[in-house]
């Protein structure tokens, strides 16, 4: 016997729908590309979006096509989202911070027939054209005064959303109809796409707005930092509108003070970024002497936090951090640290160590701990092992099969993750598998011990990585960025870990680099550090000094740039060293401009995305 109810599908027009409905009248401010703040509400967008639909139409789009966008956190960016999807055709958004033939690799891949793009990534794709047939319009996210003839046959947005009609009728289409599509960026292997449904973002969407989530409320003023292209802005986007909160899109700038400007001009009371984001803020708050008068929650994914951060906002300036953990094939939320009953009733100083964590499921999501003959381990907090997930929002399978069977017998996902369970449910990343640190049979986690070598004081960033050795097989090398005009020993980081890890977690050496390179979803690029560190060697003994080791990422991947760089310094008759560059005590830096560039995309700190929700987005 089947239930009575109605018959109603899951798709995302609704949510639109819903907001325009009962939130008609509630704002969407956006920092345009072009420059000025841009505002509009609900009612405006789901008009125009609307408009978008039918000038897709007009330029041959059917249901199941592939439309792109390459933009950032604007208003427009969300009419052609929902213009796209509200059609039955599939958005797939483009990551800007790939190289350009990873953009390229991917937009074949996806046989995108239109890409929908802001000013700034206009010369990339006119850099690329001839190399993306299948791609038959690019639409510019501006009007005709802006578009300066480099990109030949390119659409003015204004003008096709204005001589379009807004006289069209969404959805009607199954539930299990792609949506969105969104690609892994490709650490290993080629980057693979992941096709969501309507069905699988409107669970996802309702499963965020829970208060042990995201908890969003129609009073709240969101402000998603993380970027739209990755993995739907963690839901945001959906999420925000379904509720009727007021959305503060923050454009093409993510800088400490660009982001300061909008959480107090806008009063943001709810945010969502990566760490490096957060980090960026919290160093201009402190150097501005400024104040966060509305803000309230951030959650934090993309990699794990450092206690600093968490400390910092919650001790200087009253904000609540939590922490999560998802991937683009979780649609991307996994895990969220918001505390259950037992972990509330702690005092302060241990809720800390839990918020530090990625955190508890969710409905929706089935976690299960594995060694590697697949059979469960304990949830003790101490066990390491693979992380598997399961869920109506978590992939089934890869865009065109890529990768081939991706579940195993139980339909479970395995995420390449090496976690932590305990006793309340709470999961904690140890490494990427592919980054754990294997020494003398046992397994010691990278994040964990660079993740307290980041609350030095004058740490920036700090990377651990695993290298050779000849008795332990492997062993931990601390790599760190320190904050600009510090100086440092090797001896002040290894007493600064000294009583918070294991013994034999100890690193054996401390190098100073001055880059320490991200990848396209702002977390480290650890895959560039252990190829350009391939021919490092553990010193001897310890207390052995080392020296300052120059590994910036050259400028030549980022595609992307809101703001002008200074010219690097190079310094006389190093112009054409290796990446390698000793110095005594002292990191310092040299330009590697002429060298070819890695195999792997790295990003630079000064405008980082997202995109592990908490969120590796890989």
């Amino acid at each position: 016997m089947q239930g009575l109810m109605q018959d109603w599908p899951l798709t995302v027009d609704k949510i639109l729908d819903h907001a325009k409905a009962w939130h008609g009248g509630r704002e969407i401010v956006s920092r345009s590309v072009e420059g000025p703040i841009v505002r509009t509400t609900y009612a405006e967008i789901h008009e125009r979006a609307k408009r978008v639909s039918n000038a897709l139409l007009g330029l041959g789009i059917l249901p199941g096509d592939r439309v792109a966008t390459l933009a950032w956190n604007t208003g427009r960016h969300i009419e052609a989202w929902y213009g796209i999807m509200g059609m039955g055709a599939v958005c797939h958004t483009l990551n800007p911070r790939l190289f350009a033939e990873q953009l390229v690799y991917i937009i074949n891949h996806a046989d995108d027939r239109i890409i929908i793009t802001d000013l700034t990534f206009v010369p990339v794709l006119a850099s690329i054209r001839d190399q993306i047939p299948g791609v038959k319009h690019i639409i510019v996210l501006s009007d005709e005064a802006h578009l300066d003839g480099s990109l030949p046959g390119a659409l003015a947005y204004e003008t096709l959303v204005e001589n379009a009609s807004a006289d069209i009728s969404w959805g009607g289409f199954d539930e299990n109809t792609a949506a969105g599509l969104c690609y892994t960026s490709g650490t290993t292997g080629n980057p693979k796409g992941v096709l969501y449904s309507h069905r699988s973002n409107f669970l996802h969407t309702l499963v965020t707005m829970g208060s042990d989530v995201l908890g969003i409320k129609a009073t709240d003023t969101v402000l998603p930092v993380v970027p739209m292209f990755h993995a739907n802005a963690w839901g945001l986007t959906f999420s925000a509108p379904a509720v009727g909160a007021k959305l503060v899109m923050p454009g093409p700038k993510l800088d400490g003070a660009s982001v300061h400007e909008l959480l107090e001009t806008e009063g943001v009371t709810f945010s969502a970024a990566v760490p490096t984001v957060w980090q960026m803020l919290l160093t201009h708050l402190r150097t501005s002497k400024g104040t966060l008068s509305t803000l309230k929650r951030v959650v934090i994914g993309g990699s794990a936090v450092p206690e600093a951060i968490v400390r910092g906002f919650r001790d200087e300036y009253g904000v609540d951090v939590t922490h999560a953990w998802g991937m683009t094939e979780t649609s991307p939320l996994g895990t969220q640290a918001t505390p259950n009953y037992a972990i509330s009733q702690m005092d302060a100083e241990q809720q800390l160590q839990f918020k530090l964590k990625q955190g508890r499921a969710p409905l929706g999501i089935e976690l299960k701990l594995v060694d590697d003959d697949d059979k469960p381990l304990p949830h003790d907090g101490t066990t390491f092992g693979r992380l598997k997930v399961a869920g109506p929002f978590v992939v089934g399978e890869y865009f065109r099969a890529e990768g081939g069977k991706i579940l195993d017998q139980d339909g479970f996902f395995d995420t390449g993750d090496v976690a932590t369970l305990d006793e309340h449910g709470v999961m904690q990343i140890t490494d990427r598998a592919k980054d754990v640190i294997k020494s003398g049979g046992e397994w010691i986690s990278s994040i964990e011990i660079e993740n307290i070598a980041a609350g030095h004081p004058k740490a920036e960033l700090a990377a651990v990585i695993g290298v050779v050795h000849p008795k332990w097989d492997e062993r931990p090398l601390l790599l760190v960025k320190l904050k600009t005009g510090e100086a440092a020993t090797k001896d002040e980081f290894l007493q600064f870990l000294d009583g918070k890890i294991a013994k034999w977690w100890m690193p054996d050496d401390v190098v100073f680099v001055d880059e320490i390179p991200l990848g396209a979803t702002g977390k480290i690029d650890k895959k560039l550090i252990r190829e350009r560190m391939k021919d490092y060697v553990l010193p001897p003994a310890a207390g052995v000094a080392s020296g300052a080791v120059a590994l910036a990422a050259p400028p030549e991947p980022k595609i992307y740039a809101p703001e002008p760089e200074p010219e690097p310094v190079v310094e006389p008759g190093h112009e054409d060293d290796a990446w390698l560059h000793w110095t005594p005590d002292a990191a310092q830096s040299v330009d590697r401009s002429r060298r070819e560039a890695p195999a792997a995309p790295a990003d630079h700190v000064e405008a980082p995305a997202d995109a592990q929700l908490p969120f590796r987005g890989r």
